[in-house]
């Protein structure tokens, strides 16, 4: 269950690693809103990185570095990384403006069909719905997560699932059915 969360500044990597994980496994992999999540989690092919970046342009050159380390990492080694920030982009509209410039690393790096990036922030909210909107917690995460994602990965788990088009409205019913409440009960 997710303890009161510590002063910002007095996070430290333990507890962010906790509560991620417990995030992983309680709702990405307990409630298979993610079903190629399990795979490479129980194979210890998921790396967590901790930013302790104090501005954008620090947590930038992390993704740099995590960029070029997932490239040059066997997939059976890292198959996707996590870098995960607890205090810089406490407003979702600021992490979701720094998307953009995240994905311009992307291609700065001429990664562009090799990795891609899937975004985690605890006040995520897609567009045209409401703050409380259940279908917001299919990317809710305890902190603010950039996703580092082989390309070829994504392709051989879609190949594996079929109608692989239908997770999103197969998680949007699953979270209907939880309610926040059941959300709540989660402890995430």
């Amino acid at each position: 269950m997710l303890t009161s969360t510590p002063h910002p500044l007095a996070i430290n990597e333990a507890f962010v690693l906790q509560q991620t994980r417990l995030w992983l496994e309680k709702a990405v992999i307990g409630l298979n809103l993610c079903p190629f999540a399990k795979a490479v989690y129980v194979k210890n092919q998921v790396r967590f990185v901790v930013s302790k970046a104090r501005h954008a342009d620090d947590l930038l050159e992390e993704l740099d570095r995590e960029l070029d380390l997932l490239v040059a990492t066997p997939a059976e080694q890292i198959d996707t990384t996590l870098l995960i920030h607890p205090t810089l982009f406490e407003d979702f509209l600021d992490f979701n403006d720094f998307l953009e410039i995240a994905d311009g690393v992307v291609e700065e790096h001429e990664l562009e069909g090799v990795i891609q990036l899937a975004s985690f922030h605890p006040k995520f909210q897609f567009d045209g719905t409401e703050p409380d909107d259940i279908s917001n917690y299919t990317n809710r995460a305890p902190f603010a997560i950039l996703h580092l994602l082989r390309e070829d990965s994504v392709e051989r788990a879609v190949e594996a699932f079929p109608q692989a088009e239908t997770i999103f409205e197969a998680n949007i019913e699953t979270l209907e059915k939880l309610g926040v409440d059941g959300w709540k009960k989660l402890g995430l």
